[in-house]
């Protein structure tokens, strides 16, 4: 087989160029070579998608069996890229979100649920990231009619992760104290690892399959007391967790999602979070692996040579803050009864 990723170098781009490399399949990886470094053994072509010189060049190098695009953001640059490739390959499949869906994170969503009205012309400014998505979504399915792959992820966690979401919590867990953990520790989640997004894509491709999946994982395949039980245990237990109750963090105006990276209210706007339906994807193959197993992964290249610098350095700087500052965390420490001096709880 042989595999075009645009992209390639990072997280997901990586988990699927680094899959089908394992598999035996000829790879080529197509970016501008600003990020991460590609993987060893795979072909590179270099250049932007927005241009379309480049475009025409890397259309040169096919065909393929199928393409695998991990970055496409805006409707009328992945429309180029579609348009461009029309030719090139018999399958795309194209990474979206589960943001594509209106009623998520409010209530539970699958592939039949109302999708956001994109338009497949739309520019960066045209929409937020939800509509975007569903607009690249359309732009795909017109370009490769009867022959695209759509995949909807949740939240993918795993090694080489650069949005500083499970990485954050890790990172803090190894400075030890007392730390907070939002909500409650039976609390449900659903995670899934990004290997298991590439072994999915890649097995649905060896298929010859063509439609949508959300791929949010298996249903409450993880608890935060697991979440956070595990990352403590990777970073040598040195950490105490306070479990934080939500209406103490809501109170102080936590900031959904970033403050207390993955954390969102249990009700409300958010009461749905971790309860969208992969059944369909299960059915047809989606496997999950433990979040232990995701955890100490991550754990290990974050931890090792190269890793945090990776994950946290100043060429990561553009990214979104996420993770709260040692002193909000006391002020919230002590809001929910935690003595300031670690010596247990205030009666």
């Amino acid at each position: 087989m042989r595999l075009l990723v645009i992209g390639g170098s990072v997280f997901l781009g990586r988990a699927f160029a680094q899959e089908a490399l394992r598999r035996g399949w000829e790879v080529t990886t197509f970016n501008r070579g600003r990020t991460c470094a590609d993987l060893n053994g795979v072909e590179v072509v270099r250049g932007d998608r927005e241009r379309p010189q480049d475009l025409a060049r890397l259309a040169e190098a096919g065909p393929w069996d199928a393409i695998v695009d991990v970055c496409g953001y805006v409707p009328r640059v992945v429309g180029a890229s579609v348009e461009a490739l029309a030719e090139s390959a018999s399958t795309y499949l194209f990474i979206s979100s589960i943001n594509a869906r209106p009623g998520w994170p409010a209530e539970p969503v699958d592939e039949s649920s109302p999708r956001h009205r994109g338009s497949k012309d739309a520019g960066p400014e045209d929409g937020d990231y939800g509509v975007l998505k569903a607009g690249c979504e359309m732009a795909v399915e017109q370009g490769f009619p009867g022959r695209t792959l759509i995949l909807e992820p949740g939240l993918i966690v795993g090694p080489h992760d650069l949005t500083r979401r499970l990485t954050w919590w890790l990172r803090r867990a190894a400075q030890g104290g007392r730390m907070v953990a939002p909500g409650a520790p039976d609390r449900e989640m659903q995670l899934i690892d990004v290997r298991d997004v590439a072994i999915f894509g890649l097995d649905r491709i060896e298929a010859e399959d063509a439609g949508m999946y959300l791929v949010s994982g298996t249903p409450a395949n993880a608890t935060w007391g697991r979440f956070l039980g595990a990352c403590v245990a990777e970073t040598d237990g040195e950490a105490e967790l306070e479990w934080v109750d939500d209406q103490i963090l809501t109170e102080h105006e936590v900031k959904v999602w970033t403050e207390l990276p993955l954390w969102a209210p249990r009700e409300g706007e958010t009461a749905a979070v971790w309860k969208p339906s992969s059944a369909k994807a299960i059915a047809a193959g989606l496997h999950c692996r433990p979040i232990e197993e995701s955890i100490h992964s991550t754990a290990t290249w974050l931890f090792g040579p190269g890793g945090l610098d990776e994950a946290f350095g100043e060429s990561r700087t553009g990214r979104e803050a996420q993770g709260i500052t040692p002193e909000r965390e006391q002020i919230l420490l002590r809001a929910a009864g935690v003595r300031p001096n670690g010596s247990g709880r205030l009666m």
